[in-house]
C-alpha cells in the first residue's frame, strides 16, 4: 500500500522535495538552490529551466534511498507572483520575472494617476505594485521578441511557478494553476475565480494565455513516467506558499493568523469565507479552496526582505562568516546603541507600497560593532511586522490571540521573544517549522482521501515553544515609534531616486 505524500517546495532561492508520511510528519527532504539574476538594479530573474532541474534534482537524490513508487500523490507548493512565459513544449521564452522585481514601477505609477487602484483591489482585492504578475507579463508582451513571437504563432503560456512545475510534471497534459496562486496575478476575479475580462483588458492579456483555475485540493493532474516517478502519479494538492504555510500551521478557521519568516516575513490574517477589503493597504487574497468546498480568504501583509537580510549580512557584507553567529551575536550586547536598520533592499512592501525605497542603516557612530548591526536586523525583522498586525486587527475589528509563526528564521529563540514583546502577543512555535511543505502535504493528502477532512490533520500539529511579551506595551509603542520615523527617513530618500 503506497505510504507517501511528495511534495515539491519550489521557494525564492532553491527548491526543497520532501516525503511526508500518513501521520503528517517529514520523513526525508532535498534541497538544491539556483542562481538568482540580476541584470539590472531593482531587477530580479531566474532561469526557468534552473528551476526545473532543481525539482528533477531533487526526485532524484530522494529516490536513492526511498521508493518513489510508494508515493500515494504529490504536492506543489511555490513562490507566488514569480511569472515565467513558455511554449507548448514546456520551454522558457524569457527568464522568470520574479516577485521580488521592480521593472515596472513606472507602469504601476500610470495605473495609480489614472485612478485605476480602486477598480483593481476592487475586483482582485490587491493594490498596484510591481510585486504582483500583471504587468510583469505585460512588460514581456511588449518587450521580449520570443514572447512577441510565441503570440503570434499560438505558442504562448503565462504561469506562476506552480503552472510551469505541473506543465513539466504532466508532459504538457495540465496547464493549471490553483486560486491561491491565480488571486496573486492581478488577473483573477476574486469573488467569481474566474479570470477577469476587465483586468485581461487592462493588462492586454489574452485569456488563452493563461491556465485553467482550479481548487487547492482534490485530484487535479497527473505525471507522465519521470526519472523514479511512476507514470499517472497524481497531483493533488497545490497552493502559494504563504497560503499553504497558513494550512500547515493548522490556521483552518477564521481569525486565525500565522507569520512566515522566510525570505521575506508574510502575515495571513484567516477571514473564512469572507472578502475582507482593507481599508489599510494591505491585500486581500484566496487563502485555499478545498474541491467541492466553498473559496476560503485571508488578510495579507508582508515584508519583502526578512531572512535575506541575514543573508545580505554574510554574504555581501561579510559581517558574519554563517548563520548560526546571528543569535550569539545579537545576545553579546544589551541593545542597539540607536543603531536602526530597514531592510528595504527589494522595496518596501505593505503598508508603505514603495518600489523605489532603499535599505538604510542609521544611528551608526565610532563605537558601533558588527554585533549592534546584527542585533538591528533581527529588531527589523520582527517590528515591521508590528504595524501590519496592528492594520489588520484595524481592518477586522477583532484583536489577535497569538501568531502562529514558521520559516527557517523562526528557529532564532531571540528574535521570536522580539516579535512577542513587539505585538504584545503570544507567539507560537510548531514542533515542524516547514508548514509550506506541510500545507502542501495535506492539501494533497486530502485531495486523494488519506485524510477525510482537517479535524483529522489537526492532531498532526504540536506546538513546540510558546512565547509571551515580557515587556511591557510601553517599551513596544517606543520601538515602534522608532522604527516608523526610520521607515519616513526611507520612503522620503526614495523620492530622491
Amino acid at each position: 500500500m503506497k505510504k507517501y505524500i511528495l511534495v515539491i517546495d519550489q521557494g525564492t532561492s532553491g527548491t526543497g522535495v520532501s516525503l511526508v508520511n500518513k501521520q503528517g510528519q517529514i520523513i526525508a527532504s532535498s534541497d538544491n538552490n539556483f542562481k538568482q539574476i540580476y541584470p539590472k538594479a531593482g531587477w530580479v530573474e531566474h532561469d526557468a529551466n534552473d528551476i526545473w532541474d532543481s525539482v528533477l534534482k531533487g526526485i532524484s537524490q530522494l529516490s536513492k534511498k526511498w521508493d518513489l513508487s510508494e508515493v500515494l500523490s504529490i504536492g506543489v507548493t511555490n513562490q507566488r507572483e514569480t511569472i515565467v512565459a513558455f511554449d507548448k513544449k514546456g520551454q522558457p521564452l524569457h527568464n522568470a520575472i520574479v516577485w521580488q522585481c521592480r521593472r515596472t514601477h513606472e507602469r504601476c505609477e500610470s495605473l495609480k494617476k489614472n485612478k485605476k487602484q480602486k477598480l483593481i483591489q476592487k475586483v482582485t482585492g490587491l493594490v498596484v505594485d510591481p510585486y504582483f504578475s500583471a504587468t510583469k507579463i505585460e512588460w514581456l508582451l511588449k518587450n521580449s521578441k520570443k514572447v512577441k513571437m510565441g503570440a503570434q504563432n499560438g505558442d504562448l503560456h503565462f504561469g506562476t511557478i506552480d503552472s510551469f512545475i505541473i506543465y513539466k510534471l504532466s508532459g504538457g497534459s495540465a496547464f493549471i494553476t490553483d486560486v491561491s496562486n491565480a488571486s496573486r496575478t492581478m488577473l483573477m476575479d476574486l469573488k467569481t475565480l474566474n479570470w477577469s475580462k476587465t483586468m485581461l483588458s487592462l493588462f492586454g492579456v489574452k485569456h488563452s494565455y493563461l491556465p485553467k483555475i482550479v481548487a487547492s485540493s482534490g485530484v487535479l493532474a497527473k505525471t507522465k513516467k519521470l526519472l523514479s516517478l511512476p507514470a499517472e502519479t497524481p497531483i493533488t494538492g497545490v497552493a502559494g506558499d504563504q497560503q499553504a504555510a497558513l494550512f500547515g500551521q493548522g490556521a483552518f478557521y477564521k481569525g486565525q493568523a500565522k507569520c512566515t519568516f522566510g525570505t521575506g516575513s508574510f502575515i495571513l490574517f484567516n477571514t473564512g469565507g469572507e472578502v475582507v477589503y482593507s481599508k489599510n493597504k494591505l491585500v486581500t487574497t484566496v487563502a485555499w479552496q478545498i474541491s467541492g468546498q466553498p473559496v476560503q480568504y485571508a488578510l495579507e501583509g508582508g515584508a519583502f526582505i526578512c531572512g535575506a537580510a541575514m543573508g545580505w549580512l554574510k554574504d555581501n557584507l561579510g559581517i558574519i562568516q554563517s548563520l548560526e553567529q546571528i543569535e550569539p551575536l545579537a545576545r553579546s550586547v544589551n541593545s542597539t546603541e540607536g543603531v536602526v536598520f530597514v531592510p528595504a533592499l527589494t522595496g518596501l512592501g505593505s503598508p508603505d507600497w514603495e518600489p523605489k525605497a532603499r535599505g538604510l542603516i542609521m544611528g551608526l557612530t565610532q563605537a558601533t560593532k558588527k554585533s549592534h548591526i546584527v542585533l538591528a536586523t533581527l529588531e527589523a525583522m520582527a517590528l515591521q511586522n508590528v504595524e501590519i498586525l496592528q492594520l489588520m486587527e484595524s481592518d477586522l475589528n477583532t484583536k489577535l490571540k497569538v501568531l502562529k509563526v514558521d520559516g527557517g528564521a523562526s528557529s532564532n529563540q531571540l528574535l521570536m521573544q522580539m516579535q512577542a514583546d513587539y505585538i504584545q502577543t503570544k507567539v507560537e512555535r510548531p514542533a515542524q517549522i516547514e508548514s509550506t511543505t506541510l500545507g502542501a502535504a495535506y492539501l494533497a493528502g486530502l485531495g486523494i482521501g488519506l485524510w477525510k477532512n482537517q479535524k483529522q490533520i489537526e492532531k498532526f500539529i504540536k506546538i513546540e515553544k510558546q512565547f509571551k511579551p515580557r515587556r511591557d506595551l510601553s517599551y513596544a509603542k517606543q520601538k515602534l515609534n522608532q522604527w516608523k520615523k526610520a521607515v519616513q527617513a526611507v520612503k522620503a530618500q526614495a523620492q530622491g531616486f
